[in-house]
């Protein structure tokens, strides 16, 4: 089975985020439109680190990015 998102460019997944952050809000689902907001923000923040992106990052790949000494995104040289 195929990752949806591993097609998706960045462009996209950001146009539909704020798609689905617009319609939680007019909705009134406050919970799910904080959720996409943190979502957006964070993804905004990795297009700006990385301007050069086009493909959609996963989340580990934003994580890391936001998150650089975290122990899960830390890399060791043998």
């Amino acid at each position: 089975m195929q990752d949806p998102t591993s097609s998706r460019s960045l462009d996209d997944h950001l146009a539909s985020l704020r798609t689905e952050l617009e319609q939680a809000r007019q909705s009134g689902n406050q919970a799910k439109a904080n959720h996409l907001q943190s979502e957006l923000n964070d993804l905004e923040a990795y297009r700006a680190h990385n301007p050069e992106a086009s493909k959609d990052p996963t989340p580990l790949e934003v994580y890391c990015d936001l998150n650089p000494q975290a122990p899960e995104c830390l890399v060791y040289d043998d």
